[in-house]
């Protein structure tokens, strides 16, 4: 994982040392399938991290799919076990960019966590290989999300008279905004608030713009 702990010596000098992509502890569910998995044939693995995947794209799976792998040492709640398990450490490698997520990295962290190596290749594929452009696009179709700002316009009016006064001539700002869901919403606002709303807007840019300049803000891979 990208995550980087930076720790300061005795002696002034600074460590570097990286967190895993489960994060500081290693989650009781991944950490409860470690040695049943540890017995598992890649067969049955395979079978595992499919549907784990079909799931994760929206495919819906039943507990039927996985009930021929059922026999021998491996009962319901071992099975359980390790779907659980695999389930949560594969959408917890998948939160992470790809790009902030290397190869070598994700390797050592499952070194680390005991997995067989001979199911290191099927998660690398997964995880960090050709399959997760497609994963990534999966989620991203599914992710919920409310409706982004499309346009933006605004007209002065200006009140005539009200229901108690003839003469009013007093100025208002009507506001419409577009969304991508394809609704039109309308608002009003004074002349002052619409002038405080420009304000806002020009200062949160020009700290945008600060902060880019910043070397530190700069993703590297």
């Amino acid at each position: 994982m990208s995550i980087v702990q930076v720790k300061g010596g005795g002696g002034g000098a600074v460590g570097l040392e990286r967190t895993s992509f489960v994060g500081a502890r290693v989650p009781p569910e991944i950490r409860a399938m470690i040695k049943p998995l540890s017995k598992l044939d890649k067969t049955a693995f395979k079978k595992i991290l499919k549907v784990i995947a079909s799931e994760i794209q929206g495919i819906e799976q039943s507990f039927q799919d996985l009930q021929p792998l059922l026999g021998g040492a491996l009962t319901e709640d071992v099975l359980a076990t390790v779907y659980c398990g695999l389930d949560d450490l594969v959408r917890r490698a998948l939160k992470l960019p790809s790009s902030s997520l290397k190869k070598e990295n994700f390797l050592q962290d499952l070194q680390d966590l005991q997995i067989p190596e001979g199911f290191h290749e099927d998660l690398v594929a997964m995880v960090v290989g050709p399959k997760r452009p497609l994963i990534d696009s999966h989620l991203e179709d599914r992710r919920p999300r409310l409706p982004s700002l499309e346009n933006l316009s605004w007209r002065a009016d200006v009140a005539i008279s009200t229901g108690v006064l003839n003469r009013v001539l007093v100025r208002g700002v009507t506001m419409e905004m577009t969304l991508s869901d394809g609704s039109i919403k309308d608002f009003e606002m004074t002349v002052s608030k619409f002038q405080e709303l420009r304000f806002h807007v020009a200062s949160v840019l020009s700290e945008m713009e600060k902060l880019e300049k910043h070397s530190i803000l700069k993703i590297k891979d």
